[in-house]
Order: structure tokens, then C-alpha cells, then sequence
């Protein structure tokens, strides 16, 4: 179904077919046992890493005995359908069992990032009432220990490390086959599952309150979108995102539920690419920075000779590629020809970079690049980009495996809608959307709809065959003081393509112009310092204030600045001598920027050295002190003139008028000054204030 307004432009759009059926006993659980009856217990399911290229692989049948045994624990040690238990862990395999497990018995799971600190996992469990927490290693093990005593509803600390699921393996001994099983049926589709505290991008972090049921029916709409990803030809997934993050659960349960899919636990990424290459993934999930250093990594071992030249040869071979398929035009044989010399010269080994046997990769998290999405896709390997939010599970706009506009993110799948409301704000229906926030009623009737549907804070539009693109974020908009209105998103996309940026945040609520903080990538910086043949151990407050690095970065705001209009462009930016992290609050666990604390804590950088009043172009002060300093220096020549003789005191006679017509001649010509600049002073408001008018056509209404 579509929807188009009086304009005609889509409003809303349903993707066609039938509505997603979820059965009552269907649960996250389920979708293990769903697995294992149609495909017996010797299928490979996981695979843990237990050294350098070397893996361990997990049958189905293996995987489910150990959910049994700490579910079976889990009841031995009391917990129950309803109780919240923490899993505070980096991505492993015991991280999905344990998941798995809660599941079965009805527990709700309340996860929290492994990086998160003492003080934020208090929070979280005192909020959700944690009865049981499990924590991977020591470091986080005492992490909770250290707060254990102001949670008054914790009863105990477990240590995967330390052996915690072989004790619930022994502590459920005592608990029967048939005790486990009268549990699970307690358990329902649309029971709560977890709470899931958001990453705090756009302000406090809340308690997502997800049920089964929105699991569920996401994985089943995956394996109906994308099929061809997490279903056929033996997908295998490297999983290394956080399990806290919805986006690498749900590719979790999606990996389990397929038939024949393996999911590859990697608890770090310290040696990435050698694991990507030891594990032999299909596909990949990933964030924008890691697909970006990928690129770079791959730009800068190229170098910058002939290597490097050949390079961003095949790089805008491949966008062009990309580009001419999407706008279904046909390649003139010339650029078959180059493509095939490409191909063996360098789109081989980016794509080998992933592994040998990469076929799609997918990003989540934030928005990609044009250009970088159409590199990947130009190379051959389909880049799908998808949206969604913690308050539907997972992405719900996706591009599909045989309908992907690159630049968008996607169309709803099955059973799902997407339209746009007040201001163009996107909005999401679906069975897949939470229940709300937990314990505040109040904040989840200001993210609903009066019909039910979710508020994103986005803006977006909606093309004409049921693709969203995403255009800013309805919080982030600048308003300027001249009154134009200005998505900082398209901005900072572009800027954050240059290799040694982090990131970008556009910048100029209410000022007279737009500018932009810039944190430097450390990494990427080491290396295009070298390449330059400059120190690579210079500092970021050294680099901050280098003219080579304010020139490459300068590059790139050109570049953004050349897609808007002089109101909009970025007119002056500061380069931050500290990464962004999440004890300061600026970053969040899931590598999003958090807008808000960013202005905050670089409030004397913006408000000093990006919008300091200029040293006003009045001279009358300095005048003055012209005037008072040359009086007074008359004063006192006159007085050592009254005491000298009568030939000195005709000299001082000659200074006297000396002076006062240098004083008639200097205040002339600082009077002339200043008319200049109050004329110039006049002109150039007036210019500014016309480029930050917001762009009226006669007869127009204005829509900002």
C-alpha cells in the first residue's frame, strides 16, 4: 500500500504481501527448537575462537544441550518468568547461550555494554530490579562487585570466566527434564523478553521493553528479505558488534533460526582481519567506521605513487559502476574492459581484506557515505544498508538483496510500515515495535502515534517505489540566527569521508554562521602524517593546530560546502585536541556521537574560538588613548620646556604645533577609517543576512 499527499510525493508506504503470523508458543527460545527439529543436532550452528586462525566449531545439538543446562540452573538457582537477570559480557559464545537460556525459562534479560561503567551498570540494574548478572572476565566481574551493595535487589555476581555456566550445569542437576519443560510452556510470544537501555545518542539512556513477539517476527522478515544473506548457500556470519546492541542480536537469532547458518563469536577486534580471513565469513555486519577504515587502510597501503594513482582510479571506476547499474544504464565496453583490469588489480584484494568468501556485507548504526556505498557495491559486493531503532528490535527498512538503491536505507519488510508525519518525521508500524518505555508511561505516549505508530526523530522521504532516504534528524536541527534551517547530517557525512576525521559535528543554533568541530582519527592520522613525510607521533593537540592537517581537513569542508548554499556552509571549524569516549559522555557504546554532551563540554570552543565577537572595527576608543597618550606627552614636554631656556622653549613652541597637526591629521584619517567600515560593516550584514534567509520563491509559502 501507498499513500501519496496532494503533491503527489509518497507519504506512506506498506510492502506488499501478507502480513507476518506469529504463533502464541513462538518464542526466541523456539527459534533454536524450530532448528534443531528440522534440521537433527549434528548441523554446525556456532563457532568459538580458541586461538590465532583457529576455531571450535558448535553443532546445534551441542548448543542446545548447554541452553538446557543453564536454564535448568538458572531455575535451581530461583530465577523465574519475570526475574531480570544481566548479562554484562563482550561478544562470545556463552553470551547466546546464556541468552537463549533466560528465554526459556522467561526471564527477562537486561544487557549491558561491556564498556559501560560502574556507576551506568548501577543505574541499569536498579532500574530493572536485576536479581542475577553475569559478567564475562575479573575487570567487569568487580565492576559490579564494587556497586553490588548499593543493589539492593542483586543477590549475586557470576563469572563466565570463572566457570559459571559449568556451575549452573551442576546446580541443575537437581531439576528434571519435565521442570524445565512446564517452565517453557509458561513462556509466550508476546511475554516480555528484555529490556534494552538505549544507547543515550539523543539524550538518557531508557529501558526498552522488547517481547518475544518483536524478535520473532523481525527474524522472520529477514529470512523473507534477505534470504539469499542468512539462509542459502551455508551463510556464515563473524559477529564482533555487542550483543547489548539490538542490530547484532537479532543477526544472532537470524543466524540461528536459518538452517544450515553459523554464527562466528569474536569477543574483540584486535586482529580482525586475520579472523575475518581464518573464519571465512558470507556476510558481515558492521558500522560506517568500519567499512571507512577498511577503505582507508586499503588508500594508504597503496601509497602514493602509481599504486595509489591506480588505486583512485578503480575506486571512481567502481562508484561509477555502482551508479550507472543503479540508474539502469548499460556499460559501454570500455568499462567492462576496465573493470576486468580492476578486478584483478585491486577490487580482488579489497574484497579478500573481508575474507575469501564475503558476498554481502551490511552496515547499521549510523548512515554511510554515497561514495563509500557505492565503492562496495561497485567492487561487487553489495553494501546493504538498512534502518531501525532499540524500539523495534532491529532495522525494519532494508534494502533487499534483489531491490537495493544505494543511498537509501531500504523499504519495510514484510507486514511492516513506514510513513512520514508532522515535519516529515518518519514514523514505523509494525509487529516488531516495543511495548514501550519501561516504568514511564509519560515518555512512551510522547514517542507514539495516536494509531499506534513509533516517532523516530528523523526526518526522511519516501521515493516513489517504497525506498526511504533519511535527510537529518528532527532534534539536530540548526536554526540559525538569520532563520535558515539546517540538517547538520548531510554535512557531516561528508566531512567525516576524509581519512583522519572521527567524526564531525556541525555546529550554529541560533549563530550568525555554521561551523564544525572536528576529532582527528589517531590511527588514520599516524599514517597520512607519515605518508606526508611529516612527524607520525605528533599529538592531537599538536595536529590540531597544524597548518597541513587544517589544510587536508579544509579539503573536505569545501566539499560538503559545495552541495549547499553560503547560509548553509560551514564557515569556520576547530580541530579538538581529544577523542571522543564514552566516559566523557560524548560517545555512546554503540560509537554514535551524543550530540548534546559534545556542545557541552566543547561550549568554551564554540562560544571562543568559533564565534568570538570580532575586535570591534569602532576606532573611537583607540582614539582616544591616541589623544589622551599625546596630550599627555605635551603636558609634560611643556613643563620641561617652562624650565629651560628661551631657544628650547621656541622648540617646544614648533613641537606643540607639530603634534597638533599630526593629532587633526590622525583623527581625519581615523574618521575617514571608520565611515569605510561602517559602510563595509552595513554591506556585509546585509549579504549575510540575505544567504541566511531561507530560499522563498514569489507566491511560495515557506515550508522551513
Amino acid at each position: 500500500m501507498f499513500v501519496r499527499n496532494n503533491g503527489r510525493m509518497l507519504t506512506e508506504y506498506t510492502t506488499p504481501g501478507e502480513s507476518i503470523e506469529i504463533r502464541d508458543d513462538q518464542t526466541i527460545y523456539s527459534l533454536l527448537t524450530d532448528r534443531l527439529a528440522r534440521t537433527g543436532a549434528d548441523t554446525v550452528i556456532a563457532a568459538k575462537k580458541i586461538g590465532p586462525g583457529r576455531w571450535q566449531n558448535v553443532t546445534a545439538g551441542e548448543f542446545h544441550e548447554r541452553v538446557v543446562s543453564a536454564a535448568k540452573g538458572l531455575i535451581a538457582l530461583g530465577i523465574t518468568k519475570g526475574d531480570a537477570v544481566t548479562i554484562f559480557s563482550s561478544t562470545r559464545l556463552e553470551w547466546g547461550i546464556l541468552d537463549f537460556a533466560l528465554a526459556a525459562v522467561g526471564a527477562v534479560s537486561v544487557p549491558i555494554y561491556d564498556t559501560d561503567s560502574a556507576p551506568q551498570a548501577q543505574r541499569i540494574m536498579n532500574d530493572s530490579a536485576v536479581k542475577l548478572a553475569f559478567a564475562d572476565n575479573r575487570e567487569r566481574y568487580d565492576r559490579l562487585d564494587s556497586v553490588k551493595d548499593h543493589c539492593p535487589t542483586l543477590k549475586q555476581i557470576l563469572m563466565i570466566d570463572g566457570n559459571a555456566l559449568g556451575a549452573l550445569e551442576g546446580l541443575g542437576v537437581a531439576v528434571s527434564d519435565e521442570e524445565l519443560d512446564e517452565h517453557v510452556a509458561t513462556v509466550r510470544t508476546n511475554d516480555l523478553a528484555t529490556i534494552v537501555y538505549t544507547s543515550g545518542s539523543t539524550g538518557n539512556p531508557k529501558g526498552a521493553e522488547l517481547t518475544h513477539k518483536n524478535f520473532v517476527s523481525i527474524t522472520i522478515a529477514a529470512s523473507q528479505a534477505l534470504h539469499e544473506v542468512v539462509l542459502d548457500d551455508h551463510p556464515r556470519l563473524l559477529l564482533f558488534l555487542p550483543l547489548a546492541h539490538c542490530f547484532a542480536r537479532f543477526i544472532q537469532y537470524a543466524s540461528i533460526a536459518s538452517d544450515d547458518g553459523v554464527v562466528g563469536y569474536l569477543p574483540d577486534t584486535k586482529s580482525l582481519l586475520p579472523d575475518l580471513r581464518s573464519f571465512e565469513p558470507t556476510y558481515l555486519l558492521g558500522v560506517p567506521r568500519v567499512f571507512e577504515k577498511v577503505y582507508n587502510a586499503a588508500s594508504h597501503k597503496a601509497g602514493a605513487g602509481w599504486k595509489g594513482r591506480l588505486f583512485l582510479k578503480a575506486a571512481e571506476a567502481a562508484r561509477v559502476w555502482s551508479r550507472k547499474e543503479q540508474a539502469g544504464e548499460q556499460h559501454t565496453f570500455a568499462e567492462i574492459a576496465e573493470r576486468a583490469k580492476y578486478e584483478t588489480l585491486v577490487y580482488r584484494t579489497v574484497r579478500g581484506a573481508l575474507g575469501p568468501k564475503i558476498k554481502y556485507v551490511a552496515c547499521g548504526g549510523a548512515p554511510l557515505s554515497l561514495d563509500l556505498a557505492h565503492f562496495y557495491n561497485g567492487i561487487g559486493l553489495p553494501m546493504i544498508q538498512g534502518y531501525g531503532m532499540t524500539e523495534t528490535a532491529a532495522p525494519m527498512l532494508v534494502n533487499w538483496e534483489d531491490d537495493n538503491e544505494v543511498g537509501s536505507v531500504g523499504k519495510p519488510g514484510p507486514g511492516m510500515g513506514v510513513r512520514l508525519g508532522e515535519d516529515d518525521e518518519i514514523e514505523l508500524t509494525g509487529p516488531n515495535v516495543f511495548l514501550g518505555y519501561y516504568k514511564q508511561p509519560e515518555l512512551t505516549a510522547q514517542a507514539m502515534t495516536a494509531d499506534g505508530w513509533i516517532k523516530t526523530g528523523d526526518l526522511g522521504r519516501i521515493e516513489d517505489r517504497g525506498f526511504t532516504y533519511i535527510t537529518g534528524r528532527k532534534k539536530d536541527i540548526i536554526i540559525t540566527a538569520g532563520g535558515k534551517n539546517i540538517s547538520p547530517a548531510p554535512m557531516e557525512d561528508v566531512i567525516d569521508t576524509c581519512p583522519i576525521v572521527a567524526h564531525a559535528v556541525v555546529v550554529g543554533d541560533g549563530k550568525p554562521f555554521v561551523s564544525a568541530l572536528i576529532e582527528l582519527d589517531p590511527e588514520m592520522l599516524h599514517s597520512w602524517l607519515e605518508g606526508q613525510g611529516l612527524d607520525p607521533d605528533m599529538s592531537l593537540a599538536e595536529a590540531s593546530g597544524n597548518d597541513a592537517v587544517r589544510a587536508f581537513v579544509q579539503q573536505y569542508i569545501d566539499q560538503a560546502n559545495a552541495n549547499v548554499s553560503r547560509a548553509e556552509s560551514v564557515r569556520k571549524f576547530a580541530i579538538l585536541d581529544e577523542e571522543f569516549n564514552q566516559e566523557h559522555g560524548t560517545l555512546t557504546p554503540s560509537m554514535k556521537v551524543v550530540r548534546p554532551k559534545v556542545l557541552q563540554r566543547y561550549t568554551a570552543i564554540i562560544e571562543e574560538d568559533l564565534y568570538a565577537p570580532k575586535p570591534s572595527n569602532k576606532p573611537l576608543p583607540a582614539t582616544a588613548k591616541i589623544i589622551d597618550s599625546t596630550v599627555a606627552t605635551v603636558k609634560k614636554s611643556s613643563e620641561q620646556v617652562k624650565q629651560a631656556s628661551e631657544q628650547v622653549k621656541q622648540a617646544s613652541e614648533q613641537m606643540k604645533a607639530s603634534v597638533s597637526d599630526s593629532i587633526a591629521s590622525v583623527s581625519e584619517k581615523i574618521k575617514k577609517t571608520k565611515n569605510e567600515a561602517d559602510e563595509a560593516e552595513e554591506g556585509e550584514s546585509a549579504e549575510a543576512t540575505a544567504d541566511e534567509l531561507p530560499d522563498q520563491s514569489a507566491g511560495e509559502n515557506n515550508e522551513e
